[in-house]
């Protein structure tokens, strides 16, 4: 009697929907480039991104677990396409495919399913909620090391030309692949640590004060370069990556994720989201019209370049903006500050605050502000009152007011009730509470597998519960039509 897999798998398993539902034929034209035509034939493509889906549908993150678990399960086996007695590839080869596969096949695969979730109405994509948070790098912050200061060509060549002149024993080590910093920058620290050379700091991931000393502009982590030093309030200081990811509203799908360095800021990474998240939307015939997102997204650039775009932007005002300023009153019409004596204080033109960002600079008149009895409360260290502006004032104003509208508050329920639950699923059951790779690179494609199969069982579990509905209304149907299909005619016999 022979053996048959296939027929040992019910019919209502998730692998087994999931083998039938998703087709990964177009993953050959993908790695086609990647493949020579001699030598030992290499892991199927279709194989290991299967492989891969597995491992964050049942949240294994190491690839030797991964093998030791699918070589237990029959409806793995049965979704990978291989019998019960087949080798299956070695854990090895999957790290090696998953470093050979550029980033393009895992985002060509996100957008498959993506794809499927839009296509069963899943997706609305009129409204985006945006949101960040840090994941835990593959690196310690015990290992961290000082970065090698600047150094000059004459130098540079001084120091080749001892190594070609010296004995081994006694050459100049290079310096080539060591990350460097500004020579000041070291200074600093040195100058920090030899103050506190009686009071030794701790560990370095502890939240002490003194953990603080260890900075991205001073120190790296050699065995993971990428990773970046990040802290959440109460929480020590750890090595992460930042994971910036857009959900839609409509039931939770995501449409977009990318892993960045954990040093940045929120607010520089939304243009070059948002232009991805209107490209896919685009090109599954959608349109972004409102983004939603936290105050950490918030500046007068991102503003304007959301409205300029048609996209109304529900981000809470964050910053030095102020929507009113004591003693004078603003003209918006007019664009001109009325101080509280009567007097104009007009626009003299634009200037560039410290961090080089524009701003508007007002200025009164000295005949107005030296005789002004105000003048002391006023403007006490100038011979004038000056006043500096964002450029973007009315881009902020239009936030401001959104923000303190009926809508806006309901549409701050709607970002939190969507992003939010997303990150932590992908944390506590598909694999993301660290990434177990090296490099930003690697941590995006793991961030895309992670947001893969978060959509892909979303789109199951609703493709489901509405062939249950169909099945429930088809059946209530026949039950109606039934119970008022009219019998044989009944003729009284008078």
């Amino acid at each position: 009697m022979n053996f048959q897999l296939s027929e040992r798998i019910p019919k209502d398993n998730f692998y087994r929907k999931l083998k039938e539902t998703l087709d990964l034929q177009f993953l050959y034209n993908d790695t086609r480039e990647l493949y020579g035509k001699t030598g030992n034939p290499s892991i199927d493509p279709v194989v290991f991104f299967k492989l891969m889906l597995t491992g964050y549908l049942e949240n294994i993150t190491s690839d030797r677990r991964l093998m030791e678990h699918c070589s237990m399960r029959m409806d793995i086996l049965y979704f990978l396409g291989y019998d019960i007695d087949e080798q299956l590839p070695w854990h090895s080869t999957i790290s090696r495919t998953r470093q050979l596969y550029p980033g393009a096949a895992f985002e060509s695969l996100f957008n498959k399913v993506f794809t499927l979730c839009v296509n069963k109405g899943m997706v609305s994509g009129h409204t985006q909620a945006m949101d960040s948070a840090p994941v835990k790098a593959n690196a310690s912050m015990e290992s961290l090391e000082l970065k090698r200061p600047f150094q000059s060509i004459e130098r540079h060549f001084e120091a080749v030309d001892t190594e070609n002149q010296e004995p081994v024993i006694t050459a100049v080590p290079s310096t080539v692949g060591l990350i460097t910093a500004p020579q000041h920058h070291l200074n600093r620290v040195k100058h920090v640590h030899d103050k506190l050379r009686q009071n030794p700091v701790g560990a370095s991931g502890a939240s002490h004060k003194k953990a603080q000393l260890f900075s991205n502009t001073t120190h790296y982590n050699p065995h993971d370069p990428d990773a970046r030093i990040s802290v959440k309030p109460g929480k020590a200081r750890k090595l992460n990556y930042h994971c910036s990811m857009a959900v839609d509203t409509a039931q939770g799908v995501i449409s977009h994720i990318q892993a960045d360095f954990a040093d940045g800021r929120d607010s520089q990474y939304l243009p070059a989201m948002t232009v991805q998240i209107q490209k896919r939307l685009k090109a599954n015939e959608l349109c972004m019209t409102e983004l939603l997102a936290d105050a950490g997204y918030s500046n007068g650039f991102n503003y304007e370049f959301l409205e300029l775009r048609n996209i109304t932007p529900w981000i809470p005002v964050f910053g030095k903006y102020k929507p009113e300023r004591e003693w004078v009153t603003y003209d918006r019409k007019e664009d001109v500050f009325t101080c509280a004596m009567g007097k104009t204080i007009p626009f003299k033109g634009f200037d560039r605050s410290a961090d080089g960002k524009p701003i508007k600079n007002y200025r009164a008149s000295k005949r107005d502000c030296i005789p002004c009895v105000l003048k002391e409360s006023c403007t006490p260290k100038s011979l004038f009152k000056r006043i500096f502006t964002t450029a973007y004032e009315d881009y902020y104003h239009r936030a401001y007011e959104r923000q303190l509208s009926r809508r806006g508050k309901r549409m701050k329920q709607v970002r939190q009730s969507t992003v939010e639950p997303v990150f932590g699923s992908l944390v506590h059951h598909y694999g993301l509470s660290k990434i177990n790779v090296l490099g930003k690179a690697a941590a995006h494609k793991v961030m895309l597998m992670a947001a893969t199969c978060f959509n892909l069982k979303k789109y199951l579990k609703t493709f489901k519960r509405k062939l249950a509905n169909s099945a429930a209304m088809d059946t209530m149907a026949h039950l109606t039509g039934a119970l008022f299909t009219p019998s044989i005619a009944f003729t009284p016999n008078f």
